[in-house]
């Protein structure tokens, strides 16, 4: 009699099956309907294909298309097959190198003699069609380290042979293979089993690529590509990449003048004025915000010696991704070595330290608009989004183990409250919980996450726990925004730390005169200025709510002979503070309107004769698209009563 072992699944049920049962075998068990749909299966957590085996007890989970997993798989399955072998066909003598996922889609990396370029991408993509309605059964097969090398030796596929030469595996190696094509990748799987799960794809671009991302190596072609479930979510996801471009925050900062960025400072940004008039807008209202919920706004340095960050653990855990300085101190043999600060809490903590702190002083709540500097490599930056000098709203929480659950409350109402004034009325929030190394004993882990779980549930906000994904020194919330069309910005976090403040010897009176170790809680709600601000541009399609607007007013002259006029009205709202432009260009009012539309101006005042002759203003609101004339004093009223700030 044969061994059986469970089979347990998702919804607790279990089935026995005879050992070595397929994936295929189980969901044949399971239903038809499933069988039919399935693509992959997970043994214990670990994705297998379908056609591996089960040797002993175990939680299955089966992966469909509507799933994301399932998504990623086939997204893998086109770019590690379907695309690698149409770019053979086309291309006999390129060789491949690597194919992974990314988020939507793929990409696929190779060498080629001949010149790819984007005209050549319906080429490919009709060539992957063809490939896709053969319908093929992907095979795989497991093969030593010497046969590995050999296959791919044979066909002069020298990428792989260098990727089975440096691994540190000595058998299994799994080579996959389209029916009897002849095509064969190495690759990690799982994959679709067959070509006929392939759902819609489109190639999207192509750009270079470094071998393994090295500079010194030589350059490859990269086609990027993205696949999804069917035609109906294939055009769902290239519209939005056609609003997305359309609201590109760079290509709108050109048209509004907000900033720009060079090769001399790369991942810095040169404000210009209207930018900077943004920038000190949104941060004047942090500050009110901050400062009316207990803050106290401090400064620290942006420089600071290493010794600093050896003591924080920054200099070992993250010294490649710092500024460092040297200089030659005066009287002293040796150089002193800097850092530019990546982050504020070092000293925060340091300032925290000065001057003995009771239980009574708790909690201290300290924020500054922090300075930092972050290496990050040069193909990862992206405008305002990712860059390496920027500005933080940070904030410490020094508190109590008692504290956390209302100091947790406190900060999600203040960042829900900010949110909401900004235009973003839905975030999600995730509670990471304790990873598997980590520093600080369980029971505090158990108070810390129990208190912020606790202050969510009060609050009734949804969120979600991503077990295991707290930071080393503790539990964190991160809040995730949705723009205006769909997509997620992870911005504000809120972090426990149990670290720190043992690192850095921060100490408070207890009642009963003992010195004990605070909580340090880490919190953001914008996080970096730059980045919020190219989400604020891209969220509103660079059409501000009238109080960030970097010019809120536009008065346009018609004729010069209403110069005068125009002159006394600017001078009118400039008594209430308004930021107004004054255009008496000697242009076609049609070229006028034009340039400060594309420059997102709210409003625009048309200033003409009749207008001067009657003594009013016509304004033309550029969100509702729509003109109405008012009397001087009922304008001035009606845009310094829009323009305040929500504070």
């Amino acid at each position: 009699m044969s061994k059986e072992i469970t089979i347990t699944l998702p919804d607790g049920s279990q089935k026995q099956a005879p050992v070595g049962v397929s994936g295929h075998e189980i969901v044949s068990m399971i239903g038809a309907g499933l069988a039919k749909a399935a693509i992959a299966f997970s043994v214990n957590g670990n994705q297998r294909d379908l056609s591996d085996t089960v040797n002993q007890d175990a939680d299955i989970f089966i992966y469909t298309l509507d799933s994301d997993e399932g998504l990623e798989i086939m997204r893998h399955t086109v770019a590690a097959h379907v695309l690698a072998r149409a770019i053979k066909n086309l291309y006999p003598k390129a060789k491949l190198a690597i194919g992974p996922t990314i988020e939507n889609g793929f990409y696929y990396d190779f060498l080629s003699e001949e010149r790819v370029s984007i005209d050549d991408l319906p080429k490919i993509e009709k060539e992957m069609e063809k490939i896709v309605a053969s319908k093929s059964e992907i095979i795989k097969t497991f093969h030593s380290k010497k046969d590995a090398i050999k296959s791919f030796a044979d066909i002069n596929e020298e990428y792989k042979v260098k990727i089975i030469e440096e691994s540190n595996q000595e058998d299994s190696f799994q080579i996959y293979s389209q029916g009897d094509t002849g095509f064969i990748d190495l690759c990690r799987g799982p994959h679709l089993p067959s070509l006929d799960k392939v759902g819609a794809f489109k190639l999207t671009k192509i750009s270079g690529a470094y071998w393994k991302g090295d500079s010194r190596n030589e350059m490859l072609s990269r086609v990027y590509g993205t696949a999804w479930k069917n035609a109906k979510d294939l055009k769902k996801h290239l519209t939005l990449i056609e609003e997305a471009e359309k609201r590109d925050h760079r290509k709108l900062a050109k048209e509004m003048d907000l900033f720009h960025l060079q090769e001399e400072a790369p991942g810095m940004v040169f404000w210009h004025a209207k930018g900077w008039s943004i920038y000190i807008t949104l941060q004047n209202y942090v500050r009110k915000k901050q400062i009316a919920n207990g803050y106290q706004e401090i400064n620290t340095p942006m420089v600071v010696d290493r010794k600093l960050w050896e003591s924080s653990g920054h200099w070992e855990k993250y010294r490649e991704n710092m500024f460092i300085t040297e200089i030659d101190e005066e009287h002293a043999n040796e150089k002193r070595v800097n850092a530019l600060k990546p982050m504020n809490c070092p000293c925060h903590v340091q300032i925290y330290n000065q001057g003995i702190k009771s239980y009574r002083d708790l909690p201290v709540r300290l924020a500054e608009f922090g300075s930092c500097h972050r290496y990050e490599a040069s193909g990862t930056m992206h405008g305002l989004m990712r860059v390496r000098g920027f500005t933080q709203d940070d904030g410490h929480i020094f508190c109590t183990e008692d504290q956390i659950e209302s100091e947790t409350a406190d900060f999600i109402s203040l960042l829900s409250q900010i949110y909401s004034e900004l235009g973003f009325e839905s975030f999600d929030i995730r509670l990471s919980t304790r990873p598997e190394i980590r520093v600080g004993y369980d029971e505090v882990w158990d108070k810390a996450e129990a208190a912020l779980e606790s202050a969510i549930k009060k609050l009734d906000i949804p969120y979600k726990v991503e077990a295991g994904n707290g930071a080393f020194y503790g539990p964190k919330l991160d809040f995730v925004l949705t723009d205006a069309i769909g997509r997620e910005w992870q911005c504000g976090t809120f972090q426990a730390d149990f670290n720190l403040p043992d690192r850095l010897d921060a100490e408070y009176i207890g009642e009963d005169g003992s010195k004990y170790r605070p909580v340090l809680m880490h919190r953001a709600i914008l996080g970096s200025f730059e980045r919020f601000i190219g989400i604020l541009i891209e969220n509103y399609s660079g059409k501000l709510p009238l109080w960030l607007a970097p010019t809120q007013l536009a008065i346009l002259t018609v004729t010069e002979e209403v110069n005068e006029y125009a002159e006394t009205l600017k001078e009118k709202f400039d008594e209430f503070n308004l930021r107004v432009d004054l255009d008496l260009r000697n242009e076609k009012i049609g070229y006028k309107i034009r340039e400060h539309s594309n420059a997102k101006v709210p409003f625009m005042a048309v200033i003409g004769k009749e207008e001067m002759s009657a003594q009013t203003v016509s304004i033309r609101n550029l969100r509702e698209n729509k003109t109405d004339t008012y009397s001087i004093d009922e304008a001035v009223s009606k845009l310094s009563e829009e323009s305040k700030s929500p504070n």
